[in-house]
């Protein structure tokens, strides 16, 4: 009999949608020529981890992928989102589960297409002279075996690169190589991009994306979590965090969060509170200082205000006093 696969289950955070399973995907050993390096490129789950709705909406439409419907061609995904939101950690936790090789690779202006491509380089030939080869770029490489392809920061990216990759995500499907070889999409192969926004905030070398690219791509936003989500992350990862520390913390975050999307001038921030500040900084602040007076503005002090641009200090400091003013004098972790 054949081997039973492993399988998946995603449900959904509303409790509107049925839970989805899906069969995980097995990297086959023979045919893979770089089989040892891609096995160790499958990210492990992350425990931790707390998902807001994002990886059920991807599940969604690897099942339409997987069914393949009359018609139908591959979606491929996008997240746009702030810094902090957590797209990339999204995306990974996907790979993670459905336990797909994971390649991120960052566009910006300043990388080549010819390193995302590939191209000819010159090698010994054990002779004394040399001889040309080809040599994969990190996206070619990604598109030899079963992957997940997280191409990131996709508005940072140069019209070179875009260009290169137009027929890889429309109905051609494939990347043709100087060398004339067409690299086809794979069943197995999924790619999916992240992006900041560009309409709002100063995220350095971002631009709108060209319209003939970005209809390639399914957008999805990635908002802020609200205050239930943080306490829940919060709580996840620190099972012994007091009460009134992780109610402080996701006020906090969610207050200054929502000033940072205000529209009106004289009420908003330049920096928002990352997930990597409520998650990481702050709670390593309060094992620091856990022998103050007061650890969490001691964390504050220490974690949030230094990561801050200067003019926003005020603003941060009001959001405090209206918040906390003064913090829980008890131990931030406990039995």
């Amino acid at each position: 009999m054949p081997e039973a696969r492993e399988t998946v289950t995603f449900t959904d955070p509303t409790g509107e949608g049925d839970p989805i399973t899906l069969d995980t995907v097995v990297v086959p050993s023979e045919g893979i020529r770089d089989y040892q390096q891609r096995v160790a490129k499958i990210p492990e789950p992350d425990p931790h981890y707390v998902d807001v709705g994002m990886l059920y909406r991807f599940a969604q439409v690897e099942t339409i992928r997987r069914e393949k419907p009359e018609g139908t061609v591959p979606l491929h995904l996008a997240v746009r989102g702030h810094m902090g939101t957590g797209k990339d950690h999204d995306i990974e936790q996907f790979a993670a589960l459905l336990r797909l090789p994971y390649y991120r690779v960052p566009l910006t202006g300043e990388v080549r297409d010819i390193t995302l491509i590939g191209s000819v380089k010159l090698h010994g030939d054990g002779m004394g002279g040399t001889e040309s080869r080809w040599e994969d770029g990190d996206i070619t490489r990604a598109l030899r075996g079963p992957a997940l392809l997280n191409l990131s920061e996709l508005n940072a990216a140069g019209a070179e690169t875009l260009f290169a990759l137009h027929g890889l995500l429309d109905r051609y499907a494939a990347l043709d190589l100087p060398t004339g070889e067409s690299v086809h999409l794979r069943d197995d192969v999924r790619l999916f991009g992240t992006m900041n926004p560009t309409d709002l905030r100063d995220y350095a070398g971002t631009q709108t994306l060209n319209k003939a690219f970005a209809d390639r791509w399914v957008i999805w936003e990635k908002d802020f979590p609200d205050r239930e989500e943080i306490e829940a992350m919060l709580l996840r990862r620190y099972p012994s965090m007091r009460g009134p520390y992780v109610e402080h913390i996701s006020r906090l975050a969610t207050e200054v969060n929502t000033s940072f999307l205000s529209t009106d001038p004289g009420a908003r921030v330049e920096t928002p509170i990352s997930l990597r500040t409520v998650l990481d900084r702050m709670p390593a602040g309060l094992m620091m200082f856990a022998n103050r007076a007061d650890p969490l503005r001691c964390a504050w002090e220490a974690m949030v205000l230094p990561h801050i641009d200067s003019y926003d200090v005020d603003h941060y400091e009001t959001v405090w006093a209206a918040c906390v003013r003064k913090g829980p004098p008890a131990p931030a972790f406990g039995s």
